[in-house]
């Protein structure tokens, strides 16, 4: 599986932005992470293929972030708003074949990673 990752930029406190991330295959789950300079990675939120499981946020990132999935597409989004400067980091997309459950945060247990896309909240 191939992970593309679109959408990344600058925007002001405050703002919103979307990324994109686009899997050239099959994935039971998709998940975003980031990574701000000298600090760990981070599971921001994941989004399993079917219906039988809702997605999963930081508390960093609840009620202000939004994971979608287009299955057709094979595609996730990330939906950012209400951005604050300490968003700012390279966001990650990450798949793995098995389920998100409550693992989805794991960096260790995700196969295929995206090239990463820079975000920049001023």
């Amino acid at each position: 599986v191939q992970l593309v990752e679109s959408g990344g930029g600058s925007a002001q406190a405050g703002g919103s932005l979307r990324l994109s991330c686009a899997a050239s295959g099959y994935a039971n789950c998709l998940a975003w992470f980031r990574q701000a300079p000298g600090k760990k990675r981070e599971g921001i939120g994941a989004r399993q293929r079917g219906d039988g499981w809702l997605p999963e946020y930081a508390d960093s990132v609840k009620g202000r972030f939004t994971i979608s999935r287009d299955n057709d597409k094979d595609t996730i989004y990330l939906q950012m708003d209400s951005l604050k400067p300490e968003d700012t980091a390279t966001y990650y997309c990450a798949a793995r074949s098995a389920s998100c459950s409550l693992t989805w945060a794991r960096e260790d247990l995700y196969n295929w990673w995206g090239q990463g896309t820079q975000v920049t909240v001023s």
